[in-house]
């Protein structure tokens, strides 16, 4: 039995180049029973104490050989076997680090751990009833579709491995890739906009606990804004420990073998997420409690941001966003120009019309307190929410023919021969790459890795954007989503899976079940059958885990957790005979059972209570605590 700590980051092929030792042998040691090592991390200086307590279970073992090496301990146990006699090795292992509360020694806390551990079999039964508890809480029952109830609760099951309610007391975020793997080197990005409506929905303390993460890097986030010569907060593409930038400036193409300049920090709108994950959290929950100390600061800081981001431009009239790349990643900067970025990113900008008018709703919630203390802590005031309002009746969208350009250019750049490439290479998904390696530039084509555009229909809704766009000034636009998907699907390759996730919901929409089940089943698939060919092994895609999950309760289930109450309009795919799932909003705990033909709910409360849910458009009071079926 041994406890390495001399372990290094090997997961990775293209990462073998760079830096792989990361830890610090510190010290060793091993008794008669136990092992402890205790390292440090090499630039966070981080310690880390990881022990064992060991036992062997049988007749004729011999007193232990303990063997140590710089940054190893073990012990070799050697026993006389009989026939049809079992032999038994436990081990139950400890580990603590110098972040944890109230840590002075981490190995004192890992010997105390392991003097006071209960027995494995005791230690699997608490692990056991603990899991019974948080299925009950998140899990969701189909019938008639075997393949999809195994891949929901396995996506299900890995969230909950990278937070749990155990890590509520950590200050850790949502890393892209969970804990299961060193692609993006633990980063945090913005795939939590993705990952929060499970949580917010289940565990309302994880949720709270990953916004925490933001909150308290909201310092880092505003000294990198006045970096940049702007106000307010502009959090980082990649974030890590500290909340500075971690995002690479290069990228390899293992297509060419080359190193290329990568522009992906200019993902501003990783901002927008973190505000959007802040409204979404209070909507669901409403923990005013949050949103006064914490979310509502951390919502205008991003807020005053892009409101120095914008520019006027008294050509068209309107404000501008300049520098700034938007999810598609195969668009970095204008084709003709050195300098990285675009211009009126149609995602940025229409998610900063949402957060800048948005604001106003936030302030009315807040108590007069809460927003006393803002304006003496940041100088917030009234005028400067109505100013931001102004500004984003001004923003520029550039639009032509009821499409929405994915940024200013984008309609003047190459068409793709898609047919030739899928003729030529079959594996299309990365076709940055393969441009690349024929001597052209992505950023010169029509060619997306996922759709911009589309993104901010998956955020906010046809009818949303809508809206939006009449306020500005656009008119009424007919067919919107329908022209806009149709558009940039035949221009997308899918090289993110999230983009599967978004295509899938939005067909849905538009009532074309059977694009939509295709890009739901290759999104619900994306990891346990590796689509992307290797990357599962560098660690798992939580954000498309999360929103295979949810999507499973909104496109299928019909749930919806936009208004003020809570409203369901069931489409079940043809396989799925019934769906179960439960979820909490806004204080009350909703429980669902939904086949073809019905949709039949429970309330948690007293029956005296009754609650206002809508089914199928249709408002109804229902008494909590009793089993009320509606037909569908």
């Amino acid at each position: 039995a041994a406890v390495n700590g001399a372990v290094i980051n090997d997961g990775v092929e293209r990462y073998r180049d760079l830096e792989q030792q990361h830890l610090t042998p510190v010290d060793q040691s091993a008794g008669d029973d136990t092992l402890l090592v205790r390292v440090r991390t090499r630039e966070s200086d981080v310690e880390i104490a990881a022990g064992a307590r060991i036992a062997v279970v049988g007749d004729g073992k011999t007193n232990p050989e303990p063997g140590l090496a710089r940054g190893r301990a073990e012990l070799w146990f050697s026993a006389a076997g009989q026939k049809n006699q079992s032999i038994g090795l436990e081990k139950l292992a400890a580990l603590c680090t110098s972040n944890d509360d109230n840590t002075e020694s981490p190995a004192a806390r890992v010997f105390s751990a392991l003097e006071n551990a209960r027995s494995f079999d005791a230690l699997k039964s608490a692990s056991i009833n603990e899991w019974s508890r948080l299925w009950q809480e998140m899990d969701i029952q189909v019938s008639g579709d075997r393949f999809s109830q195994k891949m929901l609760r396995l996506h299900m099951y890995h969230l909950l491995v990278t937070a749990s309610p155990r890590s509520t007391g950590l200050d850790a975020g949502m890393p892209a890739r969970g804990l299961h793997g060193e692609a993006y080197r633990g980063h945090i990005f913005w795939d939590e906009l993705f990952v929060m409506p499970f949580y917010d929905l289940h565990f309302a303390e994880i949720a709270r606990s990953l916004l925490m993460y933001r909150f308290r890097r909201l310092d880092a986030a505003r000294d990198y804004a006045r970096q940049h010569g702007f106000s307010g907060a502009m959090f980082p593409w990649q974030s890590g420990r500290t909340g500075i930038e971690q995002t690479q400036t290069v990228h390899l193409n293992p297509m060419t073998g080359h190193w290329g300049p990568d522009n992906s920090s200019l993902q501003r709108h990783v901002s927008l997420a973190v505000a959007f994950n802040t409204w979404q959290y209070f909507h669901i929950t409403h923990d005013l409690e949050f949103l006064e100390n914490f979310g509502a600061e951390m919502f205008f800081e991003i807020c005053r941001f892009w409101a120095s981001k914008a520019r006027w431009d008294k050509t068209p009239g309107r404000y501008r966003i300049h520098e700034v790349m938007g999810p598609d990643e195969f668009h970095e900067k204008d084709p003709d120009k050195e300098q990285g970025g675009l211009t009126d990113n149609a995602y940025t900008n229409l998610m900063v019309h949402w957060a800048l008018t948005r604001a106003r709703q936030i302030y009315r919630h807040l108590g007069n307190g809460a927003r006393d203390a803002l304006a003496e802590k940041i100088g917030l005031s009234v005028s400067e929410i109505e100013q931001w309002a102004q500004m984003a009746q001004k923003l520029n969208i550039v639009i032509c023919d009821g499409l929405i350009a994915q940024f200013d250019g984008y309609f003047s750049l190459k068409e793709l021969d898609w047919d030739y490439y899928r003729r030529t290479y079959g594996d299309i998904h990365r076709m940055d790459r393969i441009l690349k390696k024929e001597g052209k530039n992505p950023d010169a084509y029509k060619a997306a890795k996922q759709a911009d555009v589309l993104m901010a229909f998956f955020n906010l809704g046809e009818d949303e954007i809508q809206k939006m766009l009449a306020s500005m000034g656009y008119g009424s636009l007919d067919n919107l989503l329908e022209k806009n998907f149709d558009y940039y699907m035949a221009r997308t390759s899918h090289g993110s899976t999230l983009s599967r996730v978004v295509h899938a919901a939005l067909a849905q929409c538009l009532g074309r079940k059977d694009i939509a089940w295709r890009f739901y089943q290759e999104a619900l698939s994306s990891d346990y059958i590796d689509i992307q060919g290797g990357t599962t092994k560098e660690g798992i895609h939580t954000g498309v885990m999360a929103a295979t999950v949810l999507m499973a309760m909104t496109i299928y289930g019909g749930l919806r957790t936009d208004k003020d109450i809570l409203a369901i309009d069931p489409a079940l795919p043809g396989r799925w005979e019934n769906i179960s799932f439960g979820l909490w909003f806004r204080k009350h705990r909703y429980g669902f059972e939904i086949t073809k033909n019905n949709v039949i709910l429970v309330i948690e409360g007293p029956e005296d209570k009754v609650v206002p849910v809508e089914v199928k458009g249709k408002t109804h009071q229902v008494s909590c605590g009793v089993k009320t079926e509606f037909p569908l």
